[in-house]
């Protein structure tokens, strides 16, 4: 049986909040191993007045943003950790194949790959329609709050 989590349950996992919290639902995670989620893109999204005007695409680094998001509830709800933040020590082979737009749902992947102590690498793939929008390797490191 799945482990979910909605919005709010993610929000006492991540310090992130709104506008930044990249991430809208966790539809499955295993602590240390693994989280999928999904990120509903709507037109409201506050990147999509500069980014393009008349041409709206989420950003690429904000695509990576919501893989790394789900990829630290995965480590990040696991007791020793509670607490802690999650932050970028990397990113590695990132590749973008699509555009991501308003109306799509971005499902993120996110599978921890290597893990001793604090310092951890993930690979993530997001994707619309089952088509693959992202795929990256993000290393990280996890730290005091």
């Amino acid at each position: 049986m799945p482990n979910s989590l909605t919005t709010t349950q993610i929000m006492e996992i991540l310090p992130h909040r709104h506008p930044f919290l990249l991430v809208d639902v966790i539809e499955d995670y295993e602590t240390l191993k693994y989280a999928y989620g999904k990120k509903n893109v709507t037109f409201n999204e506050p990147f999509f007045a500069g980014h393009f005007p008349g041409m709206p695409i989420m950003p690429g680094v904000l695509q990576v943003e919501a893989l790394a998001q789900t990829g630290a509830v995965a480590i990040l709800a696991d007791e020793k950790f509670k607490g802690k933040v999650a932050v970028f020590a990397g990113i590695d082979s990132c590749k973008f194949k699509r555009q991501v737009v308003p109306g799509d749902v971005l499902e993120l992947k996110t599978e921890i790959t290597a893990l001793r102590g604090p310092v951890g690498i993930g690979h993530g793939v997001a994707s619309v329609n089952g088509e693959v929008a992202c795929d990256c390797v993000i290393k990280f490191a996890v730290v005091n709050a």
